[in-house]
């Protein structure tokens, strides 16, 4: 009877014995695309290697932070965990919007900055309290007619389309802050982040576009504001990042995004 233990367990067709249902709190990297982020976890934790494992809420690949993962017969509750309220720190940059809305997309329209100070973002982030009418983004995972809209913004269909939209609650949303990034440093940010995915995510067509609206030796700088938000689930910072700056007359984009807390969920207490 020992003998067949033995053999059983050492036998590598064997399945090993599940570690049961688990959530997990990880951080996801900007960078990483979620389903990266679950093969990385493999790595860290053999002990999962052969468990299902399934993330609750994405995250684009240039945010960061908590990413809930589920773990055996967890899955059976995704849905709920699905539905926890969400809280981020992001960065919105004035100047420039692309067709993701963040900088990981084709350089759409430039525009100028002048009329961007502290009173205008604070007034106009009174319009995002309470609940609001969102629009998907055009590259997100919201499936329309069969196909994700990601899918159909690649092959250049999306105007063929109405953009789906979803009521969320905000919270709260607050003003940490305001400061100026300047030319050369906006590039260098830029191109270190796109060149962290992996993947077809047009990065040579973006970095190109990039690289014809801002110069590495350039003097200019651009205004961003430092946004905290608590939200439902189903809210896109980028697209407030988007809409503050249509609202304002000015192109917007989500430079840089942080999520600090799924539910109890704190990225203070997130495997990295």
């Amino acid at each position: 009877m020992d003998r067949d233990n033995s053999h059983t367990a050492k036998d590598p067709m064997v399945t090993p014995r599940t570690v049961g249902g688990k959530v997990l709190n990880l951080y996801k990297q900007a960078g990483e695309t979620p389903r990266e982020r679950l093969e990385r976890l493999r790595a860290q934790k053999p002990e999962y290697a052969h468990e299902v494992l399934s993330y609750a809420g994405r995250l684009d690949p240039m945010a960061e932070g908590v990413m809930i993962t589920l773990v055996g017969s967890a899955n059976k509750m995704r849905d709920a965990y699905l539905d926890m309220s969400k809280e981020y720190v992001f960065d919105i940059l004035f100047g420039f919007s692309t067709d993701t809305y963040d900088i990981l997309g084709r350089v759409m329209e430039t525009g100028d900055t002048a009329s961007i100070n502290k009173k205008t973002v604070e007034r106009e982030l009174n319009e995002f309290r309470g609940q609001v009418s969102q629009e998907y983004p055009p590259f997100s995972s919201k499936t329309v007619e069969g196909k994700s809209l990601f899918e159909w913004a690649r092959a250049g269909m999306i105007g063929a389309l109405v953009l789906p939209r979803k009521t969320v609650t905000i919270y709260d949303i607050n003003l940490e802050g305001m400061y100026k990034i300047k030319e050369s440093l906006l590039l260098a940010h830029i191109e270190t982040n796109v060149e962290k995915i992996t993947g077809d995510f047009r990065q040579e067509e973006i970095l190109r576009l990039w690289h014809r609206n801002l110069r590495k030796d350039g003097d200019r700088e651009f205004p961003c504001a430092t946004i905290r938000i608590s939200c439902s689930s189903g809210t896109y910072a980028r697209s407030i990042a988007h809409g503050m700056g249509q609202d304002l007359g000015v192109p917007a984009l989500a430079l840089h995004i942080l999520r600090t807390k799924v539910g109890d969920y704190e990225v203070s207490k997130s495997l990295k």
